[in-house]
Order: C-alpha cells, then structure tokens, then sequence
C-alpha cells in the first residue's frame, strides 16, 4: 500500500512539474511574440495560459491584454481582464479596470453607465491608478449624476481628486527639475531624454484634467451653493481638519472671503490644525480686519513652520494672489520661485498681471502689444519648466495679441531688436 501511495505521489508531482514545464514555455513563446510584435501568433498560448496556468504570474495578462487589444479581439480582450481581477485581485486592479474601460469605450462594448460603475470600484481600491481621461470621465459621471440631489458628493470627489492630481504633479515637477538642467546642459541619456517626454506628456495631460474638473465644477460651487451646505454641517465637523481645509480653500478660491462664514472656518481650522496652511488663511481673516501688522505676522508663522520648498513656494503663490497692487504680487510671485523655479502658476500670475497691464503701460498700439510679449514669454517658461499648470491657453491668448509686421514697420523698429517697457513692469524684451 505504501509502494502505491509514493508512486501516486511521484506520479502527481511529475504530472505537476511537466505542466509547469509547458506553462513558462508558453509563457515564453506568448511574451517573445508580443515584444516582437507578433500578436495574432501569441493568441493560441495566451489561451493556453488562461486555461491552465491563470496564476502563473501577472504578466501573462500584461502582454496578453496587449495580444488582445491589437488584434481586436474584443471577447479575449474581455476575458483576459476578467480572469486577471479573478486571479490577482490585489495586484494592479484598479488600472486594470480603468485600461478595460479605455478598450471598451473606443470600440464601443460598454454603455456610459456601465463604464461609470467599473470606475467607481476602481476609485475605491486607488484613485492615483486610474488613467487620465478615466479621471475626468469619472467625476463627469459623478457630477452629472449629484449635482441636484447631493453637491457635497461632488464637492468631497472633486478634492479628492484634484490633491491626487496635484501630488502627481508635484512629484513629477520635483523630478523634472534636475532633467531640465541636464537638457540646457545638453548631458541628458537616451535613458534620461524618454523619461522627460514622459514626464511632459503625463503633466500636461495631468493639467488638462485639473482644468477641465474646475470647468465642471464652476457652476457648482458657487458663494450661493457652498455657504448653506458648509453652514449646515459645519457643527458636525468644526474638529475636522480636512473637511476645514477644504473648506476654507473652496470659499477662498471662489472668492466667498466677505461672507463671516470664511472667517469661522479659517479659526476652526487653525485651531484644529496648527499648520502653516491654517495660519495662512487665518492671516487673510486678519488682514481683512484691518489688523495688517497682525496679518503679517501670521504669514510669519505659518512661512517659518513650513519646512518643504514646494509648500513654502505654495504659501507665498497664495499671499501673492492676497495682495494688493500688481508689483506686490509680482514680488510674492517671484518669491515663490525662488523656493520652487518649476512653479508654473506663479509665472502664469506675473504673466496675467503683465497682461492686464497692456493698456496703461502703453501710450500707442505697439507699445500696448509689447507688453503682451512680455506676458508671453512668462507663459512660455511657465510650460516650459510646468508642462501640467495649464499654461497653453495663456500662450494662445497673448501670441495673438503680439505686434504684427505692420505694427512694427509703422514704429519703425527692426524685428528682433531689444525694446524696454516702462511702466511698473520695467521688463526688456526682443522684438517679434
């Protein structure tokens, strides 16, 4: 009996080897023809794995979604990525959703409801995982569907989101520093040049999103509809630091600081949270009482508490925006770019203020137009060194109101000469 039961071990164990064996050949075959692009001839072995190896490793349904996807094989495409959330579903699932989402939608197998609910699971496993236009899609869906019966679900979902973005943002604004050096030094590998086009395309599609979510929620959070439901639950949450400090952002950047709700909630918040970010709000509420030096002291406080450079360079974005007269705020906006040179906003402010300018520092209309060429040349370093600050608008905006040839044959200036504007601006550029 016992010869019978080690031979039917052996036996097993064999049986178990030999279809290992098979599995990582086929796993070998199916990958080396999606790498070479072979696609169709990886079909017969990735079916061969879903069948008898599905938990032999991740990848198979990596290269098997590709094997899939090109061929256009929507029923393997579905398969694969049901037996991917069936076999690891604590590996990568919520990208794998939103890629199964992108597929269906293009080729049109899935409805908009259908597409909603997957991206609602996959944003409740790891929002930062969830493709870009998933993003958006997302919250569209969010939007449209609690805009009436329940904001603050919108309202909750929009700051989520856009803090997800905005970490994404600044971290890759934190490795695109150095890469932009080694460029204008001209030292970049081959290595280094891939990861910052990836870098500037994934910024740029990054930035597109947070304006187009603001977009969405412009006719949302208005002073009108925030005030009432931030009054209503402002007792159940006056200790909550977060529900405060979204709170009090929101009022602040849709301008709803006059109202005394503001006020309330930048107190409660810094009395939750003793943050430079707390302290910096309740500077405005201080500023606005007329208690300027006291105001001043407490941007003092919350600079000084503040020990990393991007929030430092955040901080005085924010008192620049506070300020009043345009070379105060240009002079907080280059403050802020001391301690970060990769903040896009702060050159898109100067390039607004230089923007509005264009009337009263010009006596004729090329004068008025240079000013426009100074403002352009802050938007273009702004995309420059942020691709995701949004800055591509700013640079359509003021290339069409630069001086034309006309214009400048009629002052009689040579183009691409050096000209001075006066004004509070004070900038010397070059001539279009």
């Amino acid at each position: 009996m016992r010869k019978i039961i080690f031979l039917l071990t052996v036996l097993v164990i064999t049986n178990l080897e030999a279809q290992n064996q098979d599995c990582n050949i086929k796993y070998n075959l199916m990958s080396g023809n999606v790498k070479a692009k072979k696609y169709a001839d990886a079909k017969p072995d990735l079916e061969y794995l879903l069948a008898n190896c599905p938990k032999l490793s991740v990848s198979i349904y990596q290269y098997g979604a590709r094997a899939a996807e090109k061929t256009k094989d929507h029923d393997l495409v579905k398969k694969v990525y049901e037996a991917r959330i069936a076999n690891y579903p604590n590996k990568g699932v919520a990208k794998a959703h939103s890629d199964y989402v992108d597929y269906a939608i293009k080729h049109k197998l899935i409805s908009d409801d259908e597409a909603f609910k997957i991206l609602e699971l996959a944003y409740s496993i790891s929002p930062e995982d969830i493709g870009v236009k998933n993003i958006y899609r997302y919250f569209e869906g969010i939007t449209n569907r609690y805009k009436d019966t329940d904001p603050q679900k919108v309202f909750d979902t929009y700051d989520n989101v856009v803090e997800a973005v905005g970490e994404k943002l600044d971290g890759y604004n934190e490795r695109l520093a150095p890469l932009l050096k080694k460029e204008e030094a001209g030292t970049l590998t081959a290595k280094e040049k891939r990861t910052l086009r990836a870098i500037k395309i994934n910024s740029k599609a990054l930035g597109q999103v947070e304006g187009g979510l603001d977009a969405m929620i412009e006719s949302i959070a208005t002073c009108d509809r925030l005030i009432p439901i931030l009054s209503r639950d402002f007792e159940a949450n006056k200790s909550n630091a977060t529900w405060l400090r979204r709170g009090v952002s929101r009022l602040h950047n849709k301008g709803c600081k006059t109202d005394p709700l503001y006020a309330k909630l930048a107190r409660a918040y810094a009395e939750a949270s003793p943050s430079s970010d707390a302290y910096n709000f309740l500077a405005g509420v201080l500023e606005k009482n007329g208690d300027v030096s006291g105001a001043d002291e407490m941007r003092k406080k919350a600079f000084n508490l503040e020990t990393d450079p991007i929030k430092k360079a955040k901080l005085k974005l924010m008192e620049a925006h506070d300020a009043s007269g345009s070379a105060r705020k240009r002079a907080l906006a280059l403050e802020a770019l001391q301690f970060n040179p990769n903040m896009g906003k702060a050159y898109l402010l100067i390039a607004s203020l230089y923007a509005k300018s264009a009337n009263s520092c010009g006596s004729d209309v090329f004068e008025k137009k240079m000013v426009y060429v100074a403002a352009l040349n802050k938007a273009r370093k702004a995309q420059q060194v942020d691709p995701g600050c949004g800055a591509g608008r700013y640079v359509s905006s003021y290339s069409a109101n630069v001086p034309s040839k006309k214009d400048i044959f009629t002052k009689g200036i040579s183009s691409g000469s050096t000209y001075r504007i006066g004004c509070w601006i004070g900038e010397t550029v070059r001539v279009p």
